[in-house]
């Protein structure tokens, strides 16, 4: 791990106070991935630090430190989407919780950094139909974890998914035309599932059978971890 990195790209997860003035902050980072810092003074009153670290504020950042959590020494902020309030905050909110929980620290992912500014782009713009940004965005995290899959192809069978049959679907095999111990997901219809490997997520069905499979496969990668931005969409018609 490098001692000293400057002008990294970086986004704000998560960040929590530390001792009586620091945060200690959660970076995705374009280089590095997840990455842990110190930000001293930063929770002082004083300090402009407090305003740039941020949820969805595009940064460059430098740090400093051998050890798993680096010490950040300096930061830029650059133009970003703005979510402004509701459906889209809660959404990123969301995004920023399963990135947190489920990124392993130092693994870089330069595609899913990629796939997260475009996911904050799409939010923005949402007009309140975010569920195709929180899919397609689920689906980059899975791809990223090793964890993607085809909706088109029973893997058990190595077939085609046929529109007229029903199919299941396993975390640790895709989409399957029989089903195993412990499936998690049954009778999922061919046709919402070839509709999902066209790219169709305005589908009513394919909305719906997307929504199950990734839910499954999140909760099956957080092992029990709870997802408090969830009950953020209580009432509202996006949802994670």
């Amino acid at each position: 791990m490098a001692g000293q990195v400057q002008q990294e790209p970086a986004y704000v997860l998560h960040r929590r106070p530390f001792r009586e003035t620091s945060l200690l902050v959660d970076l995705l980072t374009l280089n590095h991935g997840k990455v842990g810092v110190v930000a001293r003074g930063a929770n002082s009153a004083r300090s402009a630090l407090k305003a740039q670290l941020q949820p969805f504020q595009p940064l460059l950042v430098d740090w400093t430190g051998r050890a798993d959590l680096k010490t950040l020494t300096h930061t830029d902020t650059r133009p970003g989407a703005k979510l402004g309030n509701g459906t889209a905050l809660y959404s990123g909110f969301y995004l920023n919780e399963l990135l947190q929980k489920l990124l392993s620290p130092f693994d870089p992912a330069q595609e899913l950094f990629a796939a997260y500014i475009e996911a904050l782009d799409q939010l923005a713009s949402a007009d309140g139909d975010v569920e195709p940004v929180l899919r397609q965005f689920e689906m980059a995290l899975a791809d990223s974890l090793g964890y993607g899959f085809t909706w088109d192809e029973a893997t058990d069978l190595g077939q085609p998914v046929q529109a007229g049959q029903r199919y299941c679907y396993d975390p640790q095999q895709g989409i399957l035309a029989t089903p195993v111990e412990h499936t998690r997901l049954r009778g999922l219809p061919g046709q919402a599932l070839l509709a999902l490997a066209s790219g169709d997520l305005h589908n009513p069905e394919a909305r719906r059978v997307a929504k199950q499979v990734m839910r499954s496969l999140t909760d099956f990668l957080l092992q029990g971890k709870p997802l408090n931005s969830r009950a953020l969409f209580s009432g509202r018609s996006g949802s994670a």
